[in-house]
């Protein structure tokens, strides 16, 4: 099958470099976001899969490539008809898409002979949009898994091909998530692709009536609420590490908190005290006591070291 890979974010990686070095198939073409601002200075920078793309370049330019260059194609609007046409242009098979940030319009889903696939990182219906990592640990949920899905027109409503299952761990964070679903791509992807070249491959209607929803995150709802119970403040600590982080305010400074466990107290929420060296933050039920945190302005440190420098909180 001649295939058209279609992303953004690092989770795609292992799945892109699964398809480059898979025989029997063959990657035509990939399809990423343009250079966007980033860091202090704000310089352009290529997304995760550009930057593969252009490492497989300077190695192709030093040494024998199975499949060579490949074009990459970095549309601002992928809804636009020439985007559409250089796509077309490539004659793919199928079109495999995972975490690309873009929706695809109608006139591109009827491209690829065979199908358009999309990789989405819960286990749809539950979960649907752009954070579905960190929405199911901010929950509760006790796995999650990759859905590989047919592609429609609607924000991950299609018909799912087939789905692999993981279990949540309870110190898992959104990074660490993210990392374990990155490697169980490829496998999924791989089995999705045998079933459309044995023909007659499954099409499962999503129970949209379960659909749940995990919209983009913006830095601001990393700001904890402490009037929340101290075990759901604890899941989306988890959640938000690394984006967008949890914080809070103390001394006119905004706290970032990249662990904390559940402490046996309990006081008026957001109320901070000390006991020995544990930093505890009582909540709406019960409290916690920080691990990692990091002062604006300062080093990553522990609740310990972060103590020692702020003599003023009271001890229980």
């Amino acid at each position: 099958m001649r295939i058209v890979f279609i992303g953004t974010g690092e989770i795609g990686l292992p799945t892109l470099r699964m398809l480059y070095d898979w025989r029997g198939h063959e990657l035509v073409g990939i399809v990423t976001q343009p250079d966007k601002p980033a860091g202090r200075d704000q310089k352009l920078a290529p997304s995760p899969i550009k930057k593969w793309s252009q490492r497989l370049s300077v190695a192709c330019a030093t040494s024998e490539c199975r499949q060579g260059s490949l074009p990459v194609l970095q549309p601002a609007r992928i809804k636009s008809q020439e985007s559409v046409d250089a796509i077309r242009a490539l004659h793919p098979d199928v079109i495999v898409v995972m975490a690309y940030g873009q929706i695809l319009p109608p006139d591109l889903l009827e491209i690829p002979a065979i199908a358009c696939l999309n990789l989405h990182a819960s286990l749809l219906p539950r979960w649907r949009g752009a954070a579905p990592i960190q929405a199911a640990i901010a929950a509760g949920d006790r796995e999650t898994g990759i859905t590989v899905m047919y592609i429609d027109e609607g924000l991950d409503t299609g018909d799912i091909l087939l789905q692999k299952r993981i279990e949540i761990a309870p110190d898992d964070t959104g990074g660490s998530l993210h990392d374990k679903l990155a490697q169980i791509g490829p496998d999924a992807l791989m089995e999705a692709i045998s079933i459309l070249a044995r023909g007659n491959p499954p099409r499962v209607p999503q129970g949209n009536q379960l659909a749940t929803y995990a919209p983009k995150l913006e830095r601001e709802q990393g700001r904890i609420d402490w009037s929340e119970p101290a075990k759901v403040i604890e899941r989306k600590i988890r959640a938000f590490d690394p984006w967008p982080g949890a914080f809070m305010e103390i001394d006119h400074r905004n706290l970032k908190i990249f662990s904390a466990t559940i402490a046996d107290r309990s006081g008026k929420p957001g109320e901070i005290s000390r006991n020995e060296n544990e930093l505890i933050v009582a909540s709406g039920e019960g409290a916690l006591s920080l691990g990692e945190v990091q002062l604006e302005g300062k080093r990553r440190m522990t609740a310990a070291e972060f103590l020692r420098g702020h003599s003023w909180i009271a001890p229980l």
